[in-house]
């Protein structure tokens, strides 16, 4: 018998609305294979833009940082943007006119010049009476003139031991006879090592500055050879500045980039309020650093977040705090309502109870508890979590510096920046805009040694041309008398 035979009438019924099941499932699996394919395309578009979207706000993060180092950097472009509408140069009228002044008149007066009246009006050619006499003064240099000195050096030998001598006058630089007798003399030299070191002028100016004005012809590597002759005299007594910074109480270290031949190398700055060393070397580390300050420095170190300082474990600590308060600022720019706000709030409340104490408005006692109160307010905002990565690093960042943030209030003597390191750094890097860097490690001894003479020179309140003619003068390379008090102390 044929199956549709054997089939009941109830099953015939039942079989279209199965066939109707069946054509549905189908059309819903179709459906949803269709919403599937959909959707992945959609994922995969919204994966390619997230990636899009994270490079680019990377990228932006990078441009970002880079335009606020740039513009905090110590030799940032000196261009300003111009104003659209710039107010009237020159002084205003009225109230808006500002403190008058005008130039003192000298208290010496070398010669007198008399300025007569002409003999008849230039205008109507009339006569002329004179009625009164009035005072004109002026401050001139110089007319510039090379003095050339010659010095007759009588030559002997010994009776005793047979030994060759000569003399030597005080204005001498050097024995030197023979190719050598000609010679720059030590004003010459000075002032060509002022202009290079300290006002970062190069070689080939300075050459041409001295033919220009005062008709002196030298070369630019008779130059370079006469900086290296100072700087071996005055390497004495930068060994003495350098053993005055391990043995200061409080030193403020700082570094830069140096290029020495054209390779990356690290210009360190060590200052004090009346010394300051510098020393190129090939790192930035703690061996660089312990290479001045030695490696048990046990002072007080003023300085950055840079954390090789960290390993001078027998030293006191302080950080800056302008290096933090600027970091406040900046992740309270992206990111409100932070922790960000909330430390630049203590740290400002820090620096201003140090000035109430320094002018007798809170005790040494009130400002010790005081302190402990800041602490306690700055360690309970820091345990508080976040989930901003800048925000993140920030925290642990302070948490590794907490122990030297406080330091200045303790001892009100300590700085509570690192405020004479950048500018001690600051004229090295404007020189380094100038010209670079050294050539060679001869050239980098002689920058680091001349520098720290004329810095330190310039903190004691002397005249760095004069300290180095002395310098240039000496018999012997020795520690300058006028620094060697320095030194000492």
């Amino acid at each position: 018998m044929p199956e549709s035979q054997k089939r009941g009438p109830r099953e015939d019924a039942d079989e279209p609305a199965l066939r109707d099941r069946a054509e549905q499932a189908e059309r819903d699996r179709d459906r949803l294979r269709h919403d599937h394919e959909q959707l992945q395309r959609e994922y995969g578009r919204l994966e390619r833009e997230r990636n899009r979207l994270r490079q680019r706000v990377e990228q932006l993060k990078r441009q970002l940082d880079e335009a606020r180092r740039a513009a905090c950097r110590q030799a940032a472009p000196f261009a300003k943007p111009l104003k659209r509408h710039p107010q009237r140069p020159g002084r205003k009228a009225g109230r808006a006119y500002g403190r008058p002044a005008r130039r003192r008149v000298p208290r010496r007066i070398d010669d007198t010049l008399e300025a007569p009246l002409p003999a008849q009006c230039p205008r109507c050619g009339a006569g002329v009476r004179e009625t009164g006499v009035e005072m004109q003064y002026h401050e001139e240099l110089p007319v510039p003139r090379v003095v050339v000195h010659a010095f007759r050096i009588h030559i002997g030998r010994c009776h005793g031991c047979r030994r060759r001598l000569q003399g030597r006058h005080p204005l001498q630089t050097s024995d030197a006879l023979g190719a050598a007798a000609a010679q720059l003399g030590p004003q010459a030299i000075a002032f060509a090592v002022v202009l290079n070191k300290q006002l970062g002028l190069s070689y080939g100016k300075i050459a041409a500055l001295f033919q220009q004005q005062y008709r002196l012809t030298v070369t630019r590597s008779g130059l370079v050879h006469a900086v290296h002759r100072t700087a071996r005299q005055a390497a004495p007594t930068y060994a003495a500045l350098c053993a005055t910074v391990r043995g200061s109480p409080m030193v403020s270290p700082d570094e830069t980039g140096w290029k020495v031949g054209g390779v990356l190398q690290w210009l360190w700055a060590f200052a004090m309020p009346d010394t300051t060393v510098y020393r190129i070397q090939p790192g930035r580390g703690f061996e660089e650093a312990a290479a001045v300050l030695g490696a048990d420095f046990a002072g007080v170190l003023v300085r950055d977040g840079w954390a090789p300082y960290r390993q001078f474990t027998a030293a006191v600590h302080q950080t800056c705090l302008a290096h933090l308060l600027r970091r406040c600022r900046r992740i309270a720019t992206d990111h409100p309502h932070t922790i960000a706000v909330d430390v630049q709030t203590i740290l400002q409340q820090a620096l201003a109870l140090r000035d109430r104490h320094h002018r007798g408005e809170v005790s040494s006692h009130g400002l010790a508890v005081a302190r402990g109160h800041l602490g306690t307010r700055m360690a309970q905002r820091l345990d508080r979590p976040s989930r901003v990565a800048d925000v993140q690093r920030f925290t642990r960042h302070l948490h590794r510096e907490f122990p030297a943030l406080w330091s200045f209030l303790g001892d009100p003597t300590i700085d509570a920046t690192n405020w004479r390191a950048e500018q001690a750094i600051r004229p090295a890097v404007v020189t380094r805009k100038v010209w670079g860097g050294n050539r060679s490690w001869r050239g980098a001894h002689a920058q680091q040694t001349l520098t720290s003479v004329i810095r330190t020179a310039q903190q004691r309140q002397l005249n760095p041309h004069t300290v180095l003619v002395s310098m240039l003068q000496a018999h012997q390379p020795t520690v300058l008398r006028a620094l060697q008090s320095a030194a000492v102390n």
